[in-house]
């Protein structure tokens, strides 16, 4: 039945490492009453980077990887000390893999080349030491900075086959054969009718001296685009491709009529995406060895005059040599275009973006509930272990807009407010 464990789409959590804590401490020196401060900074967490593995050609290895979690950077120490930075973890993903932010749809990543490496989650940046803070009118702050979190991201990766020919055709029409006959491909060959699970990819080289890439897209069932059977699942594939070749069965063999064939496979990939039929495509007339096949081709011409046919047999070797000079004549011509548009690409977005209002305030039973990234982050980041630094994080509160915001929304002294999960009384200034 093929290889159940073709994997081509997981979704997958990553957690990016946080960033090392900073150090406060100061100089202890002999003969030196109060020295300065000498507290190192944290190291760089962990990136989550995803890099192209040629030998790879399934997704299989994230199948058991459902959580990534990148290292925590070290903490800075004393003595001004740095943390050292976190290794980064690196995730090997099969050629044409495209990685999407699950919250905003947005692509992260779509690699379609064989050194392309993407950092998809950012480490934070490690936390300042007190050493960082010194100013001529604070030569000895008595604070120091959390570690950044890491990003966390919920990503769906997908594999879209690199194939510049993707070989579509009912099941059991002789796809697989044609590809052990013209590649180094050895495909598993089986008449079911719910056909190949795995696509097979096989590097041809053609008597033009060029070669290119062909796979067999698994056998389309009649409805496949709405998810019946497996085709849904593989139509993607056909999505990367640059041509389209049909192959189809022209003894009608199974009782089969080679041109309801070709209407219904037509009526799929246009049902899954209008776009694939505006790719060049090419007609294998197989199995011509047969004896009703002259005639059911004749038949088949005068019914469908616009594009080429290629009448084949794939056991005696019967026409190979000119499909192959046609596909590659055809793939000279055909640029190699991206998959998608730039629009839709996280990086994109992220330049037109308006700058984010950092803060929203809601009132939630009486308490005013402060919510916000770059409020949450500064939370994060903020150690409470001296009055300095609280009111260094009020300040900074203050400074983004919260206590007019509050003062507008009507709150009142005594109120209680909060951010995550730390609470504080709000005073009127």
């Amino acid at each position: 039945m093929g290889d159940t464990m073709f994997i081509d789409e997981v979704i997958v959590e990553l957690y990016a490492g946080n960033g090392g804590d900073g150090c406060m401490a100061f100089r202890r020196e002999k003969y030196i009453p109060m020295g300065g401060p000498f507290g190192g900074n944290g190291g760089k967490g962990s990136d989550i980077i995803f890099e192209v593995d040629e030998g790879l050609n399934t997704l299989l290895d994230l199948r058991y990887k459902r959580i990534i979690k990148g290292s925590k950077g070290e903490n800075g120490q004393g003595s001004a000390k740095q943390g050292a930075n976190a290794k980064d973890v690196v995730i090997k993903v099969p050629l044409g893999t495209v990685v999407t932010d699950v919250d905003t749809g947005l692509i992260i990543a779509d690699l379609t080349k064989k050194d392309d490496k993407v950092v998809v989650a950012y480490g934070g940046r490690g936390g300042r030491g007190n050493m960082a803070f010194a100013t001529r009118s604070n030569p000895a702050p008595s604070f120091a900075e959390n570690g950044e979190p890491g990003e966390i991201k919920k990503v769906k990766v997908e594999l879209k086959l690199l194939a510049d020919v993707g070989l579509v055709g009912m099941p059991s029409v002789g796809k697989s054969t044609l590809i052990s006959k013209i590649s180094a491909s050895k495909p598993k060959i089986a008449a079911y009718h719910f056909t190949t699970l795995t696509p097979n990819l096989g590097v041809v080289l053609a008597p033009t001296n060029k070669s290119f890439v062909v796979a067999d897209l698994p056998g389309l069932i009649k409805g496949a685009s709405l998810g019946e059977g497996l085709g849904d699942k593989f139509l993607k594939h056909v999505e990367r491709t640059r041509v389209i070749a049909h192959i189809i069965d022209m003894s009608g063999f199974e009782g089969r009529n080679p041109y309801d064939d070709y209407i219904t496979i037509n009526k799929e990939l246009e049902n899954f995406d209008k776009k694939i039929l505006e790719k060049p495509q090419i007609i294998i007339a197989s199995k011509m060895d047969l004896e009703t096949s002259n005639e059911n081709l004749k038949i088949f011409k005068e019914k469908v005059k616009d594009i080429k046919i290629f009448p084949i047999s794939a056991i005696n070797g019967m026409g190979l040599k000119e499909v192959l000079i046609e596909l590659s004549n055809m793939l000279d011509k055909i640029e190699k275009k991206p998959l998608y548009e730039e629009e839709k690409f996280e990086s994109h977005i992220l330049y037109k973006f308006k700058k984010e209002q950092p803060f929203n305030v809601v009132n939630e039973n009486g308490v005013w509930v402060i919510k916000g990234k770059e409020i949450e982050k500064l939370y994060r980041m903020t150690k409470f272990t001296t009055d300095e630094a609280a009111k260094r994080f009020s300040n900074k509160l203050r400074k983004m807009g919260i206590d007019d915001k509050l003062k507008e929304l009507g709150a009142k002294d005594g109120d209680t407010v909060r951010i995550l999960d730390i609470e504080f009384e709000y005073k009127e200034v």
